[in-house]
């Protein structure tokens, strides 16, 4: 008896939670990609070859390209 009950329990709670999982995961996605494309353009208008092809391949959910931009990029000469 009680394991109907419980079998019950974990189904109703696994719909609220697969959708929860899926939001995250579209979101972590969107965060990436821009942070990615953001990174992507500058290293290419910077000519750094190696940057690039490292951003391109690795899938580090935003935390590689984010490096890049704060800490590695070129710094261009403002007027």
């Amino acid at each position: 008896m009680h394991t109907h009950l419980l079998a019950g329990l974990l189904t109703a709670l696994s719909a609220p939670f697969i959708a929860l999982i899926v939001v995250l995961l579209v979101m972590v996605t969107l965060w990436d990609a821009v942070w990615k494309l953001i990174a992507l353009w500058k290293s290419a208008r910077h000519d750094q070859l190696g940057w690039f092809i490292c951003l391109a391949i690795f899938n580090t959910a935003g935390i590689l390209p984010i490096l890049y931009i704060l800490c590695f990029q070129k710094k261009t000469a403002t007027v």
